[in-house]
C-alpha cells in the first residue's frame, strides 16, 4: 500500500517507517513572492448554493394568503386535489 503526501515534500512512501523527504522538483520550484498569486475555482453546484443562500426562507406574503384560504375553505378546490392526487399516482406508478 503507497500513501500519498498532500504536497510534493513527500512522494509516494510505503505506509513502514523510515520515511524520507524528497528535494522539490524543478518544476515545482518556488515562485518569487510578487508572482505568486491565489485563485478561487468554483463548480457550477457550489456557485448555484451559494446564490441559494440570497433568497429568503420564507414567503411570508404566500403564507398569509394560503393559511387565509384554508381559515375561508377556497385553498382546497377539487381541481386542487385532482391534481395532487395525480401527481402522487405518477410518483407511486
Amino acid at each position: 500500500m503507497q500513501v500519498f503526501g498532500p504536497t510534493q515534500v513527500h512522494g509516494p512512501q510505503a505506509i513502514n517507517a523510515p520515511h524520507s523527504l524528497r528535494p522539490a522538483s524543478s518544476t515545482t520550484a518556488a515562485q518569487p513572492a510578487s508572482q505568486a498569486s491565489d485563485e478561487l475555482q468554483l463548480s457550477e453546484p457550489a456557485r448555484l448554493a451559494s446564490q441559494l443562500s440570497d433568497i429568503p426562507a420564507m414567503r411570508q406574503d404566500r403564507i398569509d394568503s394560503i393559511r387565509t384560504a384554508i381559515a375561508n375553505g377556497t385553498y382546497e378546490t377539487p381541481d386542487k386535489l385532482s391534481g395532487a392526487l395525480d401527481n402522487l399516482l405518477d410518483e407511486i406508478g
